[in-house]
């Protein structure tokens, strides 16, 4: 049985997932009404939990150390109310585990175009074939996403929807931006991996490095 989250979990969750955002960006991230979103930060950061901060002319709120530890506790009381959650999550996780890490070895690749006397020479995307390998693999890699999101969702559905971000960014790449693969600030193939990768540790109380 799935379950729905909480609000205030998720604009919280938005905040960690996203680390340093505005409200409107909070908000969009679990499909939040702007106007509550906003409030519930402000609440938040009456109880310490969130901070607003600006750099060079850039605004956004990041979780203190005690919204951090809250909602850690949100997050494990809600996946403790499903039956059986804890161990669908985990299993999906130790099945994600081989995934990430042929998406490290993509976004490497394409970073990277080791040449001979150079294994770190930087890929200046003048072979195709060496690059048409790496969107290969990240279509692979995109097809198998869709089975796990799904049984994510099957659990919390706030899992929802990383699935199509991915898809979205390689129809980009695809098109002919490769920055799409690993570009920041956006939802490219490695950011929405990074932040789905961030979402299961999270969700399952664990560290990152796991």
């Amino acid at each position: 049985m799935t379950r729905a989250s909480s609000d205030e979990l998720l604009v919280l969750h938005a905040v960690r997932l996203r680390g340093f955002t505005d409200v409107a960006s909070a908000a969009r991230r679990f499909t939040l009404d702007p106007g509550v979103a906003e409030e519930l930060l402000l609440d938040e950061q009456a109880l310490g939990r969130v901070a607003w901060s600006e750099f060079a002319g850039l605004g956004g709120w990041s979780l203190t150390d005690r919204g951090r530890a809250h909602g850690e506790r949100l997050l494990a009381a809600e996946l403790a109310a499903v039956p059986g959650g804890r161990e669908a999550v985990s299993a999906t996780f130790e099945a994600f585990g081989p995934l990430n890490d042929r998406l490290q070895g993509a976004c490497t690749g394409w970073q990277l175009r080791p040449r001979p006397g150079d294994p770190l020479a930087e890929n200046d995307h003048t072979d195709p074939a060496w690059d048409g390998l790496v969107v290969s693999e990240l279509d692979a890699l995109a097809r198998e996403l869709v089975a796990v999101v799904h049984g994510l969702v099957a659990v919390l559905d706030r899992f929802a929807g990383y699935d199509r971000r991915f898809s979205a960014a390689l129809d980009r790449v695809r098109a002919g931006d490769g920055s799409w693969v690993n570009r920041t600030g956006e939802d490219s193939c490695h950011t929405v991996w990074f932040e789905l990768h961030e979402d299961l540790l999270a969700t399952l109380g664990l560290p990152r490095g796991v």
